[in-house]
């Protein structure tokens, strides 16, 4: 299944604001928002803010990139 993904602002009240949806075809599986400086090292990497489906759950990775943040949900969606 062909994944997209769409930058948005989420209104999160915190410096953590930048946003991407994750889609699946044309459903939403996962909201992720990029990580402020406010996280040390981590800045920059992405946050499973929610995962939807098959993503739902108690783990909420970091990834380094989209590209990776893209592998590990493909890997979860078949």
């Amino acid at each position: 299944m062909k994944l997209s993904f769409q930058r948005v602002t989420v209104d999160t009240h915190a410096p953590d604001d930048e946003g991407c949806l994750v889609f699946a075809g044309n459903r939403l599986v996962a909201v992720l928002v990029r990580l402020s400086d406010l996280h040390g090292r981590k800045v920059g990497c992405w946050y499973l803010e929610h995962g939807f489906g098959r993503l739902d759950g108690p783990a909420h990775p970091i990834f380094t990139d989209l590209d990776e943040a893209h592998d590990w949900v493909a890997q979860r969606i078949g």
